[in-house]
Order: structure tokens, then sequence, then C-alpha cells
């Protein structure tokens, strides 16, 4: 049995009372959120509040000032390079800005991973480059150069590269940023499909609420630096919370202040 059929009911993301300062602004207080194993969870939020630092913490880029991060069951210790390293390779990301090298083609990206991590011989490396690139349906893109593609395109090489070591947890930044609707729908899509087929669980970060609720199993809303929602879309929509309120219907006024404005740590604190 694998890690992925494994019935247990111990999340495989877990974070409690974790608080996130970047110098002298607090970024997010008290932050306590459980991700289901095989979920999608969607993590919503006005711009800077706090969503991709979230993402960062528990890829062990950040060290939280306080609390615990756990993944797998396991703490995430930032310190510790080979077991963060080994972490990292159960983790697939999707960055926003895709990160394909431009001078390798969309197949010779998706093997970085595998050239890196394994010691498995070119045939069987492109044996798997093909299948990713099928699973996204670009396999016959495997010899063309970003350059040559659209943003649609390399945004989903990007994701079969991010599948290449076959990941059982996916982590999206914004994975709709700068998509027009045709290819923000394939890659909601893709991210559905993949959960579903390979059992990965998923966590999308992201402010396009109406493409991505559809597709999840739980919402998340970051606002004020803490978590004022944690529950399915259909309670979203049926929620009367004022800040909740604010967020879904788009209003200007209200209780989250429009410019996100961190205050100090130390005066937060207080």
């Amino acid at each position: 049995m694998t890690e992925r059929d494994a019935p247990g009911e111990e999340p495989v993301i877990k974070l409690r009372g974790v608080r996130i300062e970047r110098g002298e602004h607090l970024i997010l207080d008290g932050i306590d959120l459980a991700i289901p194993r095989g979920s999608v969870t969607a993590v919503l939020g006005p711009s800077g509040s706090g969503k991709s630092t979230l993402l960062h913490a528990i890829t062990g880029e950040l060290t939280p000032q306080s609390g615990t991060i756990e993944v797998f069951g396991q703490p995430v210790r930032p310190r510790n390079s080979a077991e963060l390293l080994e972490l990292r390779r159960r983790i697939g990301v999707l960055l926003q800005g895709n990160g394909l090298l431009s001078d390798l083609t969309a197949g010779e990206n998706i093997g970085l991973p595998l050239r890196a991590h394994t010691k498995l011989p070119d045939d069987l490396i492109r044996r798997i480059v093909e299948l990713k690139l099928n699973a996204v349906g670009l396999r016959s893109a495997i010899d063309l150069f970003p350059r040559e593609l659209s943003g649609g395109m390399m945004r989903r090489v990007a994701l079969a590269r991010s599948l290449a070591l076959d990941p059982p947890l996916m982590l999206y930044d914004e994975p709709l940023t700068g998509l027009d609707p045709i290819a923000s729908a394939v890659i909601v899509t893709l991210i559905k499909q993949i959960n579903q087929t390979l059992g990965v669980t998923s966590v999308v970060i992201t402010h396009h609420m109406r493409e991505c609720l559809p597709i999840c199993d739980r919402a998340v809303i970051i606002a004020n630096r803490k978590i004022i929602f944690d529950d399915t879309p259909d309670q979203l929509e049926r929620s009367n919370d004022p800040l909740v309120r604010q967020f879904v219907n788009g209003e200007p006024d209200g209780p989250i202040a429009f410019d996100a404005g961190r205050q100090p740590a130390r005066q937060e604190a207080a």
C-alpha cells in the first residue's frame, strides 16, 4: 500500500499557531490549518494577505517565528538541509512565473528533476517526459523551446515538470495569473484531473475564486493576517460573516483594508 492510498486520517499538511514575520512586519498570526489527504483546497485572499507566504512556509523556505508545520506527519525544519531536500522531492510546485529555462526545450525542462534526483537512463527519462507531456495534452511540444509556446502552453509544460517525480502533494501558486479564459479553464480542468487520476493532495493559492472553487473540496480565506474562513465552497456561499462577504462580493469598503497595509509586528503583538 502506497502513501497515496493509505486510509489514515492524518492530514497531509498541518499548521498549529503559526506566526510569520518579515522584518518588522507581521504577515500571518495564529494560523491553524489542516489539509486532508486527497483533497483540493483553495487558499484565497486579497493581494498581500499572505497566501504565498503560507506556501513558502509549507515548503520550508520561511521559518515561522512561532508555531509548528508538519507535512506528511513530519515537522518541517528549514535548517535541516538533508531532511528538507527529501521533503521537497515529494512536493510538486507550480510557480506563477512558470520557471522554465529558456535555453532548454520543453522536454529538457521536464527532465531536469529526473536527472537531478534519479539515476534513470536517458531513454527511460525520455519516456517519462513523454508521459507527463501527454498528461497535459502537449506531447507534440517535447522539442519546442519556451519562446515557441503560448502562455497557456508554458503553464502546462511547467505543470508537467512539477509532476516529473510523481509527488503526492501538489502546490499551485496563482496558476491562472496571466492566462486567458480558455487557457485558465484548461489549467483548472487539469488540476482536477491530476488530483483524481493520481490521487494527489492539492493546494491552490489563488485569487481567481470563481474559476477555482468549482473543482475544490475546501476553501480557506486569509485576511487581516488570520484565517477567516475554512469550510466547503457551499458553506462559503452561505456565509454571512462580514469579512467573508466583502471578499466574495469584491466590495472595496469593509473590515478588510483595501491597501492590505501590514502593521509592525511589535505593534500587533501589543
